[in-house]
């Protein structure tokens, strides 16, 4: 990966006090006019590396786009993708050599965003703490990652991709912080678990997630993601490129989120989000049931809402065989004209 701006001591020196490259030229510069995403077509994809702190906890960001940063461009809008529970922020860039493209931050980054993602605590490159990490936990991540974006930027609000417990987080967020919310993107979302397969599966182990704030995670428990609901509908190679992008991390992972899909549902309440909403369901998620998300989608108050399920995908949708299909309802759902009032 390349990252550019600064020399590496100075640049190291702006990422620890909350500010990378030349994002504070750029948050100066930035109007009021909306950003559009205008497709690239060409260019080299430029990418960061940024640190912020939630208290006394250090949590990583990274960041892709085509071209560095200038002072005085047109903005771009913001998309930040939110990590699941057994995964790092790798699962929105993983390269897979002869597979094509698996980097969904190099293709939303094709499409004229401005992309980013972090670690949530306890994940990857983010700090240790003796918390579980919970659902909770994660939106307090996104509030101070996406204070940061706003400097870096100038963009007053974000939109979101969540997959999975990611979904919850941002949902969580959402609730808590609508005024720096655009539009919010839900993939393999939950909303009361009723009917759940997986969950139901996952409930058998939760008095071990209530007394312990980590969990096992080798990398057939990775495999296990791609094949639990329909095997095929992901690439096991893929599986095990992610394997090895998230075994570096350690064979550890929180519990908090499997607590709370397992035992504290629903933690986003749909009657405030109020938000834009796109739901995304794979066709095999054993995670939520159709009725399950239907009956979540009927009860957000923003009628700029949508609900579609993708063919040929299970829970796993950011890396699964059909994630054009995810990428094409996301993109169009991210560009939506804005409504005229009636």
């Amino acid at each position: 990966m390349t990252h550019s701006g600064y020399p590496l001591a100075r640049r190291a020196l702006l990422k620890g006090l909350g500010v990378g490259g030349i994002g504070l030229g750029v948050a100066a510069a930035a109007t009021a006019q909306a950003a559009t995403a205008v497709p690239s077509e060409g260019g080299e994809i430029w990418s960061s590396e940024y640190w912020t702190k939630k208290g006394d906890i250090p949590l990583w960001m990274f960041r892709k786009r085509i071209g560095a940063p200038q002072p005085g461009e047109p903005p771009r809008p913001v998309v930040f993708f939110v990590h699941g529970s057994s995964v790092t922020s790798r699962v929105f860039d993983l390269t897979v050599p002869g597979k094509g493209e698996y980097s969904a931050m190099n293709e939303f980054a094709r499409y004229g965003f401005d992309c980013w993602t972090m670690d949530h605590e306890n994940y990857g490159k983010s700090g240790r703490t003796s918390g579980n990490a919970d659902i909770a936990s994660g939106a307090e991540d996104l509030k101070v990652a996406v204070e940061l974006i706003v400097r870096e930027t100038g963009q007053q609000k974000v939109h979101f991709v969540g997959e999975s417990s990611g979904a919850l987080r941002a949902g969580a967020y959402a609730m808590a912080v609508p005024d720096r919310v655009d539009r919010l993107v839900f993939a393999a979302f939950t909303y009361k678990g009723e009917g759940s397969p997986t969950l139901t599966k996952r409930a058998e182990q939760l008095a071990y997630y209530r007394t312990h704030n980590m969990r096992k995670r080798d990398r057939d428990m990775i495999r296990s993601i791609a094949t639990r609901d329909k095997p095929g509908t992901s690439d096991p190679a893929v599986m095990e490129v992610l394997a090895d992008a998230e075994m570096q991390f350690g064979d550890q992972i929180p519990t908090g989120t499997y607590l709370d899909m397992t035992a504290n549902l629903p933690v986003v309440h749909p009657e405030k989000v109020m938000a834009p909403v796109l739901l995304v369901r794979g066709e095999y998620d054993g995670i939520a049931t159709v009725a399950d998300l239907e009956e979540f989608y009927n009860k957000l108050p923003n009628g700029d809402r949508q609900f579609i399920i993708l063919p040929g995908t299970a829970h796993s949708v950011a890396l699964a065989i059909n994630r054009q299909l995810f990428w094409h309802v996301t993109r169009a759902f991210l560009t939506m004209p804005t409504p005229i009032a009636t």
